[in-house]
């Protein structure tokens, strides 16, 4: 007793492609399938689809010049990795420049408290100037309440 085989036999022996040798005809050359789809009532055009559709293997896409999956984050770890640096130099950049204006408030803080430590040293010769004028008032009322 025989078995019948669960896979079918190809159509012909050498006549016809399977499935296998279509696939592969259409990714090693690419296939490109373009179309629109147009609702419109009474004249009036309610919705334009526009379909453009490539079917090819990777390879063949990069000779085409499509690579839009390379730079997408979304789908590249390298995308991402390079998004991640580019967003680390920007934060880089924006904390070196807050770091600078902190250090040149600083020097400016510390312009102003050298210019103002004079004026206390000011303030302290005013006090000594008028305390002595007020020891020599003192010195002046009693030598006249004395006369």
């Amino acid at each position: 007793m025989t078995m019948p085989s669960r896979m079918p036999e190809p159509y012909g022996q050498g006549g016809g492609a399977n499935l296998a040798d279509i696939l592969e005809r259409v990714l090693d050359k690419g296939i490109v399938i373009a179309g629109d789809i147009r609702i419109n009532l009474l004249d009036i055009e309610l919705l334009t689809i526009k379909l453009r559709l490539i079917v090819a293997s990777v390879d063949k896409a990069k000779e085409m010049g499509i690579d839009w999956w390379e730079d997408d984050p979304a789908l590249s770890s390298g995308a991402r990795r390079k998004e991640l640096a580019r967003e680390n130099a920007e934060l880089r950049a924006q904390v070196a420049e807050l770091e600078q204006g902190t250090a040149e408030r600083r020097t400016v803080e510390r312009g102003k408290s050298e210019q103002s430590s004079p004026e206390p040293s000011k303030a302290k010769q005013s006090k000594t100037e008028h305390s002595k004028t007020e020891q020599s008032k003192t010195a002046r009322s009693k030598s006249e309440e004395s006369t």
